[in-house]
């Protein structure tokens, strides 16, 4: 028995068609990637050895023809592809078509990773940046042309009582506070209030010394803070709310916005409402050295019933900021001024670790704020632990 196969013309044809696509295509594709031409002589059996394996027919007729050739006959339609066509010998860069094609695919997949290893480099180098404050160093309070007063000092830590009807006694003072930890919420209820202005922190005043530019107002420093209190693993709620769009309104629009978070998060005792002393005076500007490093001072401003609102819990939030402040001087002496106890509230019913922390004065930078913050995020990850 005999195994003919039997190829049609416009089956060649099709085969053909195809074949002239592809070589086309890398002819062209070998002028767009190639700085420079190459000729490479394709030989009618390499290429015809490249389709026999392609299509084991084509090669079946092939055999045929030379059969015939031999023979001394001719059978039109088992004329072989390249005298069918007419094909180049020669075609230009074919070979080097497809390397380039190859090479640039494993180049995408390099590139691809390269993205891909930039993206957690810069993770990377984002957590680098973050530089937790070290311990040991040398402090130093710069002078100021405000003086330092207070009422009442506990272990180091200095109070003082502007309030009229509250009269602090030792058990009023000692830190002995329990806390729940699982949330910290940063807020801002005077969210305008910014600092004299640098090279890095230029922004358009909206006021005496205020700015809706949240990159530049006390939110800024609230970030800081965020950022750094979450680095050492605490969960951090910052709200960055504009409170203050309206000043008189301010603390009634807080007081809304923090209780509705209040209720979204539960088991949230520690609130830090963060301000900017109120002083509208640019040369005031309270600064400790801490190493080589100037930042600005800060103060703990505690609400309280002195006024005859209901507020329960202002002992608790005093005695935990002198428990911070007790930390600090410890750490860092110098960084704290002196407590305020007020008869105003400030919302600070609504925890038992709520307080107002002024960062700095209108006289201080944002960057001695910032540096303000590494620090007291190291008290705070000491004293909450």
């Amino acid at each position: 028995m005999i195994n003919l196969a039997v190829i049609q013309l416009k089956d060649i044809i099709k085969y053909l068609v195809r074949i002239t696509i592809i070589v086309t295509v890398c002819v062209l594709l070998a002028k767009y990637f190639s700085s420079f031409k190459t000729q490479i002589n394709i030989q009618n059996s390499s290429l015809l050895m490249c389709l026999d394996i392609v299509i084991p027919s084509i090669k079946t007729a092939n055999k045929e023809y030379e059969v015939e050739q031999n023979n001394n006959s001719k059978t039109p339609l088992k004329v072989p592809l390249e005298l069918e066509l007419g094909m180049m010998d020669t075609i230009e860069g074919a070979e080097n078509a497809v390397q380039e094609v190859n090479s640039s695919e494993v180049k995408q997949e390099e590139n691809s990773e390269n993205v891909v290893e930039s993206e957690k480099t810069t993770d990377d180098a984002d957590e680098e940046d973050l530089k937790e404050a070290e311990t040991g160093l040398k402090t130093e309070v710069l002078e100021s042309n405000v003086p330092e007063k207070y009422t009442t000092e506990y272990n180091g830590v200095k109070i003082r009582n502007e309030t009229d009807n509250i009269k602090l006694t030792e058990d009023m003072l000692v830190p002995e506070v329990d806390v729940n930890m699982k949330n910290i919420l940063i807020y801002h209820t005077h969210s305008c209030e910014s600092y004299t202005p640098t090279e890095n922190f230029e922004y358009k005043a909206s006021g005496n010394f205020r700015t809706k530019d949240k990159n530049c107002s006390v939110i800024r420093v609230g970030t800081e803070l965020e950022k750094y209190l979450t680095h050492y693993g605490y969960n951090v709620i910052h709200d960055t709310t504009i409170y203050d769009s309206s000043y008189s309104e301010s603390y009634d629009r807080s007081l809304k916005g923090v209780a509705k978070l209040l209720e979204e998060n539960e088991d949230t005792d520690i609130l830090f409402d963060i301000h900017r002393d109120a002083i509208g005076d640019s040369s005031y500007a309270p600064t400790v050295k801490i190493g080589d490093e100037e930042a600005a001072q800060m103060m703990f401003v505690i609400g309280s019933n002195g006024g005859g609102s209901e507020h329960d819990n202002w002992n608790e939030n005093l005695k935990l900021a002198i428990k911070i402040q007790e930390k600090a001087n410890e750490m860092y002496p110098g960084l704290f001024k002196p407590i305020i106890l007020r008869d105003s509230r400030y919302n600070q019913q609504l925890a038992t670790g709520a307080s107002i922390i002024e960062v700095g004065a209108t006289g201080n930078t944002m960057e001695q704020c910032l540096a303000s913050m590494k620090y007291l995020s190291k008290v705070l990850s000491e004293v909450l632990k």
